[in-house]
């Protein structure tokens, strides 16, 4: 039985720390697919796609990425993808590491964040890697869920 997965919708906010100097940055966020997910298969599926930051001032600032919890699920571990049609969800995570070891997120619940100097015009791609487990009994159909990414710089 496969199973067709939408994206994962991710929205993009901006916040400026307070008492610095305002930069501008722009941020352009992925939107991730797992692509069709084999409910019998042994192997889960995974996903990456990429981030791009680029701010236009010097000195360069220093940029933080957040990615937020889940719409569905509310959390981080797992986070959670709904049945566009039903109540079935579907269990997954997003990662700063192809390895699966960091759980990109805010910094609390044991999720880290990204953080790297922005060069003037030059962008930092950092990857956002997804991985959802195999065994998942869930009905045929697509699936969402809707991840903010923050910046902070």
């Amino acid at each position: 039985m496969r199973t067709r997965l939408a994206g994962l919708f991710l929205a993009l906010a901006g916040l400026l720390a307070p008492g610095l100097a305002a930069a501008v940055c722009n941020v352009i966020g992925p939107s991730l697919s797992f692509g069709s997910y084999d409910t019998l298969s042994a192997f889960g599926a995974t996903t990456s796609g990429t981030i791009s930051i680029t701010c236009d001032v010097t000195p360069p600032p220093t940029v933080q990425v957040q990615v937020g919890p889940s719409n569905v699920s509310g959390g981080f571990q797992p986070r959670r993808m709904r049945h566009l049609s039903g109540t079935d969800t579907l269990a997954y995570n997003l990662y700063t590491d192809a390895a699966g070891t960091s759980i990109w997120g805010d910094g609390s619940a044991g999720t880290v964040t990204l953080s790297d100097k922005v060069q003037r015009n030059k962008p930092w791609l950092p990857t956002i890697y997804g991985r959802m487990p195999a065994g998942q009994d869930v009905l045929v159909g697509n699936y969402a869920d809707a991840i903010a990414i923050t910046i902070i710089f």
